[in-house]
């Protein structure tokens, strides 16, 4: 018996198969260019936070962290659902775009979804001004994937919010002790560990000490 699920998905593939060719393979480029853009984001967003305070720096670096807890997360759960492809059990849809997945290779959820909402959020939380990007990133790489017809609608669904909400606790739990260990490498001997945490941003502290410094200093001249 069909669900609305099964007929929506038919009607997002329909709808695929009537776009035009550039179209139809622009979809399915993105369902993987989308990782790496968030990857290529995931390091912008840890470059500058560098020179920031300890915990803008220790959010971003978070945010791949986070979206990696996600993704295994997402992988257990459909391990244990072992939901078929739609492209393999909806009957009368039109074939996939894109090869459909192996037997063994379940639907629910979708992992490109829960990578997608998990990076989106963690990203926004690190860099704010970017929300405005990654979140409709991630909304498009989830409708993608019912597109090219490998995933019900709720797949992408239930991943997107697996994925962003995953990211926005974990980022707030561990904030405050990953920003300590931030805090410790700035300080560390060692050179490549200093690189990567960055020289951060002046404390509140150390300011005043240099501006009593240099107010001491044109005092005796």
């Amino acid at each position: 018996m069909d669900t609305m699920d099964d007929d929506l998905y038919r009607d997002v593939t329909d709808f695929a198969h009537d776009t035009p060719t550039w179209f139809q393979h622009l979809a399915e480029v993105w369902t993987e260019l989308g990782l790496l853009l968030f990857g290529v984001l995931f390091i912008v967003a840890w470059w500058r936070a560098r020179r920031g305070d300890p915990r803008a720096l220790a959010i971003a670096v978070l945010a791949p962290l986070v979206t990696a807890v996600a993704y295994v997360c997402s992988e257990l759960l459909k391990s244990a659902v072992d939901e078929e492809r739609p492209c393999r059990a909806v009957s009368g849809a039109l074939t996939s775009l894109v090869e459909c997945p192996a037997y063994g290779d379940w639907s629910f959820p979708s992992n490109h979804s829960t990578i997608a909402g998990a990076a989106a959020v963690g990203l926004a939380l690190a860099w704010p001004r970017i929300a405005a990007l990654t979140l409709p990133m991630a909304v498009l790489m989830a409708f993608s994937r019912v597109f090219v017809g490998v995933h019900y609608p709720h797949d992408v669904a239930v991943g997107l919010l697996l994925g962003a909400a995953l990211a926005f606790l974990l980022v707030r739990m561990t904030t405050r002790p990953v920003a300590r260990v931030v805090e410790a490498m700035r300080g560390s001997s060692t050179g490549v560990v200093r690189w990567f945490a960055g020289p951060g941003s002046p404390t509140p502290q150390a300011s005043t000490r240099a501006t009593s410094h240099r107010r001491r200093a044109t005092h005796r001249r």
